[in-house]
């Protein structure tokens, strides 16, 4: 691999942030600011982290990688309050909360086996 751009995990939480920011822009303007910032930096963050790591050491990318899974983890959480609270519907609830999941595999096992 050349680039963190030929990471599969890179590519499917890049490609999944304009579903998340365009989920968020359709909310009541309160909303967006409160939970819905959360949820977008949340989102970003993890791609944004995995570029960031890139050119660090084994360790840092390890590191920033694992920062990544927590801000997918995040991501997963503020979805379900979302939903909780009826800002989405369940069927986009499901579809994001199932690919934010295989997000969270594939950074799993990119931790374990970066070497």
């Amino acid at each position: 691999m050349s680039s963190f751009q030929d990471l599969d995990v890179y590519r499917r939480a890049s490609e999944l942030f304009p579903r998340i920011y365009r989920m968020v822009r359709s909310w009541p303007k309160d909303d967006q600011r409160e939970l819905g910032s959360q949820l977008i930096r949340a989102a970003n963050s993890i791609h944004a982290n995995i570029a960031e790591g890139w050119s660090k050491s084994v360790a840092d990318f390890k590191r920033y990688t694992g920062t990544s899974l927590g801000s997918c983890d995040e991501v997963q959480s503020h979805l379900t309050d979302a939903y909780n609270v009826g800002f989405t519907e369940k069927k986009l609830y499901e579809d994001l909360r199932k690919e934010y999941e295989i997000v969270g595999k594939q950074l799993n096992k990119l931790k374990q086996n970066w070497k």
